[in-house]
Formats: structure tokens, C-alpha cells, sequence
């Protein structure tokens, strides 16, 4: 072989350049690819998975309800009025419902602002105004 024929078969720098540009882009497009279709299965999966917790919440709550029917009922066994089993139920539920709440109230007290990194930020904001001036 000549030298130009040398030169014809090795590839020039624009050419490797080029090259890599296209081989980079396609790369990333293949990339995208693939994270798009992880996406969509895990989305579809996601959404299942939230439908089904929700689904298992309104079953909870009707069995709940058919739960306070059955205590109500139970209670009219012993005599009382009907009326007044369902009554004493909801006050149970009342005061379950007042309890929770008094908890809640005294744990929301308890959240404060966060010390530590009010007082990091304002060490920083010192030392950085101070290699400022």
C-alpha cells in the first residue's frame, strides 16, 4: 500500500469525532428507550397497587360499619332498646374519635423549627459575609 492508501484507511479526526458523536447519541436515545418502557410497567403496577390499597380501604370501612352493627346488636341482647345499643356505639366511636384527636393536638405541639440547621445556615451566612468584606 501507498501512503495515501494508508491515509484513505485510517480515519481522520473529524470522522472518529463524528463517529462518536453518533454512536453517543444513539446511546442515550436507547437509554431513554429503555427507562420510558421501566417507566410505563412501573407506573401500570404502581397504579394497580394503589387501586387495590384503596379497593382494601372501602372493604375496612364497610366492615367496620357491619362491625358496629354486630356490637349494636349484641348489646340488644341483653335487653336494652335498640335504640339505645346503636346510641352507646357511636358514643364508643365518639370517644375514640376525641381521644385520637387529643393525641394528635399534643404530638403537632411538639413539632418545633429545626435548631440545628437554622443555626447551621446562620454560622454559614456569618462565615461567608465574612470573607466577603
Amino acid at each position: 500500500m501507498t501512503s495515501t492508501e494508508e491515509r484513505r484507511a485510517e480515519p481522520t479526526i473529524g470522522r472518529l469525532v463524528a463517529d462518536v458523536s453518533r454512536d453517543l447519541s444513539t446511546l442515550l436515545r436507547s437509554e431513554i428507550a429503555l427507562a420510558k418502557s421501566e417507566l410505563k410497567v412501573s407506573v401500570r403496577a404502581g397504579g394497580v397497587g394503589a387501586a387495590l390499597l384503596a379497593v382494601a380501604g372501602f372493604v375496612g370501612l364497610l366492615s367496620l360499619i357491619l362491625l358496629s352493627i354486630a356490637i349494636a346488636f349484641f348489646i340488644h341482647m341483653t335487653g336494652l332498646h335498640l335504640a339505645w345499643c346503636f346510641l352507646i356505639v357511636f358514643g364508643a366511636y365518639v370517644l375514640v374519635a376525641a381521644i385520637l384527636g387529643l393525641v394528635g393536638v399534643r404530638k403537632l405541639k411538639q413539632v418545633g423549627p429545626p435548631e440545628k440547621a437554622i443555626e447551621q445556615a446562620q454560622k454559614s451566612k456569618q462565615i461567608l459575609s465574612k470573607e466577603s468584606h
